[in-house]
């Protein structure tokens, strides 16, 4: 433990936690008006926020630092959590089908309710399939360039489509999507030839287009009262949809505005005030956006993005191809979650419900990014410590 402190990454612990702390500070200007007016404290959700954080640092950011990395290349260490990944999944796509809509929040079945805490399988997901696949890819380095790419890439690939099908069901098109970009960029750099990793690439935009050109010119009726489909209309024409679900977006536009540059203030937004549903979650960045103007909403984005440069130089730089892929996942997950609800604030995409990562409310989402982070500390340190007692021992 003292040694490895002693090679802690401040380049990623410090915006870490700059973040976590403005996310709390957010949440609670966020909610604390709405939260007021319904009879609760204001403070509610600024404390959970803060409890959230404080048991995601002590109790899965240290520890998975503090751990020795074998641990996580360990087969069955693997297998156990990927398993339970699974039957998190499972278990909502069972409780769809037993329970259908009376089990949604907001169009989807996506928590699993402790009263204590509701947990969201797709955040543990996320990581699960991170480590699945750096542990199965770096156990194959190097069998990708011998014209065998589909038959050594099968089983992850069915595993990851699978969990994929289970997210989409639910149904979480966000996730579906991040799922599918931590495999396609994990796969492109362990060893996938270029040209093929960007045919996939290519073929699954290409797919992606066709989809919605064809759902938006056959507007087919057995689609148009599913709420998935009503957010996708309003994401197209939110001002002429506002009573119908583009509320959301045009408030969004709305805070944005008056924010200007500077903002009006932090906790003078009027966009939280009743306007903006559930302003404390994944439209978080419009109200900061707002209270702190978009200079300071750039300047968090920048601190999101610094933080992902950090932990991509780690990975650069690693001896363990293992490391790397674990690093490359876990910025795969930070820079898609980013692009997806920055992308739904501004109207450029979709609302997918994807949060923004260490920002916006929610237990599930900062307990298992920190013990990303923690993972990518250890990661860091180790290497640090590998190059060290390298030059060492060749000084010897």
């Amino acid at each position: 433990m003292r040694k490895k402190i002693h090679y802690l990454n401040y380049r990623i612990l410090i915006p870490y936690l700059l973040l976590v702390i403005f996310g709390i500070i957010m949440v609670y200007s966020a909610s604390s008006d709405i939260l007021l007016v319904n009879g609760f404290k204001p403070s509610a959700y600024g404390v959970r926020q803060a409890i959230y954080a404080l048991v995601a640092i002590l109790f899965f950011a240290l520890p998975f630092f503090t751990l020795k990395l074998d641990l996580f290349k360990n087969t069955k260490f693997v297998a156990w959590f990927l398993g339970i990944s699974i039957v998190l999944l499972l278990y909502l796509f069972v409780l769809k089908i037993v329970r259908g809509s009376a089990a949604a929040v907001n169009g989807a079945v996506g928590w699993i309710d402790l009263k204590i805490i509701k947990i969201q399988p797709l955040e543990v997901a996320k990581l699960a399939l991170v480590i699945y696949l750096a542990f199965f890819l770096d156990r194959h380095d190097g069998s990708f360039n011998s014209g065998h790419i589909i038959e050594n890439l099968l089983r992850p690939g069915i595993v990851a489509i699978f969990m994929m099908f289970l997210v989409f069901m639910e149904p979480d098109a966000g996730g579906t999507a991040i799922l599918a970009m931590i495999v396609i960029v994990m796969f492109s750099v362990s060893g996938m030839p270029t040209k093929n990793a960007l045919t996939c690439l290519f073929g699954i935009g290409l797919g992606v287009f066709l989809l919605v050109f064809l759902v938006i010119h056959w507007n087919p009726k057995f689609l148009q009262n599913s709420y998935q489909y009503q957010r996708f209309m309003s994401f197209l024409h939110p001002f002429e949809l506002q009573q119908k679900g583009g509320a959301q977006l045009v408030n969004s536009y709305y805070a944005i505005h008056n924010g200007g540059l500077f903002g009006v203030g932090l906790g003078n937004s009027m966009q939280k005030r009743g306007y903006l549903p559930e302003p404390y979650t994944d439209f978080i960045l419009a109200i900061a956006a707002e209270e702190i103007g978009v200079l300071g909403a750039v300047l968090v984005l920048g601190l999101l993005f610094y933080l992902m440069w950090q932990i991509m130089e780690v990975g650069i730089k690693a001896v363990s191809q293992f490391d790397a892929l674990v690093c490359f996942g876990v910025t795969t997950i930070i820079f898609t979650e980013t692009l997806f609800n920055v992308g739904a604030v501004l109207g450029l995409l979709p609302i997918t419900g994807v949060t923004l990562p260490f920002i916006s409310y929610g237990g599930s989402s900062m307990i298992v990014l920190s013990a990303a982070i923690g993972l990518v500390l250890n990661i860091s340190a180790n290497e640090k410590i590998k190059i060290e007692e390298g030059v060492l021992s060749h000084e010897r």
